[in-house]
């Protein structure tokens, strides 16, 4: 009907440009009607100078370029998240299963787990990226969860649900967090508060941040979802994202310990990452010399 291809479309879905498009599993619902959304300049030097980190990813995605934004937020995003969560992957290691789909030589013992969970953690960025102009949902993150956790030791255990909030008790940071049986009613609170906002501030997208892993509501996994989602938030609401980094983990911790009392220790942390987000996004070739108006 419109004469532009699938991809084309899922891609304007995805970007938030049809008005009601719902996402359904893999299956994007489109109003009866709905206009197709009009054409752009793509790949021109003004367009590509004024366009969002979102179409920048998406585009990049599909090009595949090497040292690309998209290629160094794969790699920085899984080898940091993975890494505060205890994976013993070096960034090379990282970025060799990116490329090649495979570990290469290593002179050390390598657990099963941590590469399971990175090629797993690709995945989801990929589906972040994706999926990054729709509104959260508890299916959403739950599919999140799946993906990361499925095929590791953990999904083996009887009271691990992957994809499937927790069945035991458990702690962040030596404080507790919801009660099992708290925890579908505290994330539908959660999300109906933060989906009732017509566009989400830098404060807002941190807040819910803090609420989610406070509520902590996956047996493992909170972490690296919490982190996911603050990034499609961020992609969602035009906001340049983040990679919270080894470096800044301790002062990521205290700030979500302290954001009740004090919103700065988080807000500035997250600033901190985001000047160093801007600086790899002007270091990253975009592909752009390569590209003609059409």
């Amino acid at each position: 009907m419109w004469g532009v291809s699938e991809r084309s479309v899922r891609n304007y879905c995805a970007l938030g440009r049809v008005p009601g498009a719902v996402l359904e599993g893999k299956t994007w619902l489109i109003p009866n009607g709905a206009a197709k959304p009009a054409r752009e300049r793509r790949h021109s030097t003004k367009s590509l100078k004024n366009e969002t980190v979102l179409a920048r990813l998406l585009r990049e995605k599909e090009s595949g370029l090497k040292g690309s934004l998209y290629h160094r937020v794969q790699i920085d995003l899984t080898y940091n998240s993975n890494h505060i969560e205890g994976s013993h992957l070096t960034h090379d290691q990282t970025r060799y299963i990116f490329e090649t789909k495979t570990l290469g030589i290593t002179d050390s013992a390598v657990k099963v787990d941590d590469i399971v969970e990175t090629v797993n953690h690709f995945r989801c960025v990929d589906l972040v990226i994706q999926n990054a102009g729709r509104r959260l949902t508890e299916s959403f993150i739950k599919q999140l969860h799946f993906i990361l956790k499925t095929g590791t030791s953990d999904s083996e255990k009887s009271w691990f649900r992957v994809g499937g909030y927790k069945l035991l008790e458990n702690e962040v940071g030596g404080t507790e967090t919801a009660k099992p049986n708290e925890v579908a009613s505290r994330m539908k609170t959660l999300l109906s508060e933060y989906n009732a906002k017509k566009s989400a501030t830098f404060d807002d997208i941190l807040d819910f941040h803090v609420q989610f892993e406070k509520i902590h509501p996956f047996q493992d996994g909170n972490g690296r979802i919490g982190r996911l989602l603050l990034f499609k938030e961020c992609l969602k609401n035009d906001i340049v994202p983040f990679i919270i980094t080894e470096e800044l983990k301790l002062f990521y911790y205290r700030g979500i310990k302290e954001w009740a009392s004090e919103r700065g220790y988080l807000r500035d942390t997250c600033l901190t990452a985001q000047d160093e987000f801007r600086a790899m996004m002007g270091s990253a070739p975009s592909g752009a010399e390569n590209k003609t108006d059409f």
